[in-house]
């Protein structure tokens, strides 16, 4: 950003781009920052070379995985601009963009219409009450229709679209009799076409077709019926009841007011491929979308006093307050981005984080461009409304809040979905283990939806994800960047064994070297909903010394922990009932011995292997309930509960967790995308006996 433009927060747009997966954000973005002048040639996704798809997956997959923030100017504001995912697996991207953005630019397929991820990206939006322009691409595609579109963001995402601009045709050349070639500005009464020789840059205004003054007349009534509703300041009212012409700075002044205000969201169309309609939109950024000044101040809590509620105003003269919506980890160190909302931030400063009551270093501050490493200005300083990048941070994470220490503040944390899915890992050399952990704990700090644990019972490193594009990823990541060979695996399902039946078994340790001995009697009861395992001494101190008892119950307990085929016991109790001491042979550990053999005793050819049991909640479209409902039934679930609001059903279920592993890439599938889930431990109940029998008698 230009160092010139001063504190003005009239004058800044932070927006974000959302969307399904292709319906052309990225070549959108691509458009503004061309014909804003941020960059001097036109790249493509298929090409692999456009500015926001830097990193080397993205351009392989032709997809977007991490948001790429970009600032650019546009008449006279300064517009920081935030690319997101539209892969469900990477909606953490478009989580953390929206809790920082002030407003938001929707874009359609022309074609496909309200998309899944349309659907979830509306619903975030809506959450954190962001005002959104909606664009409806690719008007040149076959199928292409305006008018479906808007009808599905009236109906389906229960939104209020309001058209100022209308397409002059649809389709292209070699599929329709009226092929799209520009578009029809509603409150100009004007038709602009796009110069192809020079890719959309020079724009021709001329006046509407006749075959078009019809429709133009029927969309400017709709854009006069739909304002007039909330026109509480008479801006065009009384003068279209006395039939005065209106004049297009009155209508725009009305629209940004409703659009502010979340009353409408005003519709343009164009088509990024074609060079068509970009101008209008970037026009509209500035016209309708929040400046930082738009925005309620922002709310929090003191952190020594939390029922006191703090608010810091979008002012450069507050208290400084900003929040860490991501981290940016590589080899070279990190980078964090925040969101100022009130003050000034200097680098070479000290803040405080007072969610975690530390102090942070402020070691330098960047403005980012795309690829934060190598695309990045130093800057000294930066103020209320901008977007930062830090370098210096160390304890920080995303969603913590940055303050000034005299006037602390906590604002709300930014909530992101629990991994879903799963996948062990481990170095192909034993010397990289050390270096892996180090590499899964950065990612771990810088995706807040990605996650790793050690499975004890199991000896893997598990990774979490929100699906297998996600974990690819990552894996793709631990090796182009860090150069890790890793090998990655199914989990393993974990398992717990139990009793089948009451049993009285006698342990032994009667050993001659070295000379050891110690005989216990002891009493198993499967105990239903014990869940872990517990052990008593009923044998008196004089036939059972303390010290040995004590031993005793330890050998016992760790018995138990690894039963006949090597999970964990549960539901079990333990009585040591009868015990047996030499005075010259017995000792601790003999007794120790003594209590891990009456447990091998009691569980041999005496088990039930149990299996976890997850408590599954699926959302639906009413459509698509039967597929969902019929896949569910497969995997073994006990459906506990339905329920149905509007157009969407709840779905709660016990499902095996050994049938659920690809349950979110199924479901979405079976719903074209629409489903969402989330899924919980719950219990644990018998597994299928053919299960135990493949772990007793393994091929």
């Amino acid at each position: 950003m230009a160092k010139d433009a001063g504190p003005d927060l009239s004058r800044f747009r932070n927006l974000g781009i959302i969307a399904h997966i292709d319906a052309g954000k990225t070549t959108t973005t691509e458009h503004l920052l061309y014909y804003s002048g941020a960059i001097h040639r036109l790249g493509s996704v298929d090409s692999g070379d456009t500015e926001t798809d830097y990193d080397v997956e993205e351009q392989e997959r032709g997809i977007t995985i991490y948001s790429a923030c970009v600032p650019f100017r546009w008449r006279d504001c300064i517009i920081n601009l935030i690319d997101t995912p539209g892969h469900v697996d990477f909606t953490a991207e478009v989580e953390r963009s929206l809790r920082v953005l002030d407003g938001a630019i929707c874009v359609f397929d022309a074609q496909k219409g309200v998309e899944a991820q349309s659907e979830t990206v509306w619903r975030q939006a809506n959450r954190y009450h962001v005002p959104r322009l909606a664009f409806i691409n690719k008007m040149d595609v076959v199928g292409a229709n305006f008018d479906n579109v808007v009808a599905e963001i009236r109906d389906r995402l229960e939104g209020h679209p309001l058209p100022i601009v209308i397409p002059i045709g649809s389709g292209s050349i070699k599929d329709s009799p009226v092929p799209f070639a520009g578009v029809i500005d509603i409150i100009e009464q004007q038709a602009l076409f796009f110069e192809e020789a020079d890719f959309g840059k020079t724009i021709r205004v001329a006046e509407v077709p006749p075959s078009l003054q019809e429709t133009l007349a029927h969309f400017r009534e709709q854009m006069f019926d739909t304002l007039t509703q909330h026109d509480d300041q008479d801006r065009i009212t009384s003068a279209l009841l006395e039939g005065r012409e209106v004049a297009p700075e009155a209508i725009r002044s009305l629209i940004r007011e409703q659009t502010l205000a979340r009353l409408v969201q005003p519709v343009l169309c164009g088509s990024g491929r074609e060079h068509i309609g970009i101008q209008p939109l970037l026009d509209a950024v500035v016209w309708y979308l929040p400046s930082p000044l738009d925005r309620p101040p922002v709310v929090g809590r003191h952190p020594k006093k939390p029922e006191k509620e703090e608010k810091r105003k979008p002012d450069p003269k507050e208290p400084f307050c900003g929040l860490v919506f991501k981290v940016v980890a590589d080899t070279h160190g990190e980078l964090s981005f925040v969101r100022i909302y009130s003050g000034t931030l200097k680098a070479n400063s000290r803040m405080y984080n007072p969610g975690r009551d530390v102090k942070e270093n402020i070691t330098k501050l960047f403005h980012v461009h795309a690829d934060p490493r190598r695309q990045r200005e130093e800057i000294p300083q930066s103020h209320a409304g901008d977007i930062v990048a830090i370098q210096g941070l160390r304890e920080s994470i995303t969603g913590d809040t940055l303050c000034d220490t005299q006037h602390p503040i906590v604002l709300e944390s930014i909530r992101f979905a629990e991994p879903v899915v799963s996948q062990s890992i481990e170095p192909e050399s034993s010397a990289d283990k050390d270096k892996l952990v180090q590499m899964l704990n950065l990612l771990r700090k810088e995706d807040p939806t990605f996650t790793w644990k050690d499975n004890p019972e199991t000896g893997q490193k598990l990774m979490f994800g929100m699906g297998k594009l996600h974990l690819e990823v990552k894996q793709h990541r631990l090796e182009r960047d860090w150069k890790l060979k890793v090998r990655v695996r199914p989990p393993r399902v974990n398992y717990r064994e139990t009793l089948k039946a009451d049993v009285t078994t006698e342990g032994e340790c009667i050993r001659q070297n070295p000379a050891m001995f110690a005989k216990l009697t002891v009493r198993f009861e499967r105990v239903a909903r014990e869940v872990t395992t517990s052990v008593t001494n009923r044998v008196a101190s004089d036939k059972l010394p303390p010290l040995f008892a004590a031993a005793a119950e330890r050998g016992v307990r760790f018995g138990l922990q690894s039963g006949e085929v090597g999970y964990p016991v549960m539901d079990v109790h333990a009585t040591i009932i009868d015990a047996q001491v030499d005075a010259a042979l017995s000792r601790e550990e003999a007794f120790e011995f003594a209590g891990a053999d009456a447990v091998q005793k009691a569980l041999r050819g005496n088990i039930i292997l149990l299996e976890p049991i997850m408590r599954v909640e699926v959302q639906v479209p009413d459509e698509f309930f039967g597929p969902i409902s019929a896949d569910l039934n497969a995997r073994g679930a006990q459906i506990l509960r339905t329920d149905q609001r509007n157009r969407w059903w709840t779905i709660e279920a016990l499902v095996p967790l050994a049938k659920m592993f690809d349950y979110a890439e199924q479901a979405r599938s079976l719903s074209q995308g629409r489903a969402s889930s989330t899924m919980e431990p719950h219990s644990y109940a018998p597994a299928p006996r053919d299960v135990l029998e493949s772990i007793l008698n393994p091929l």
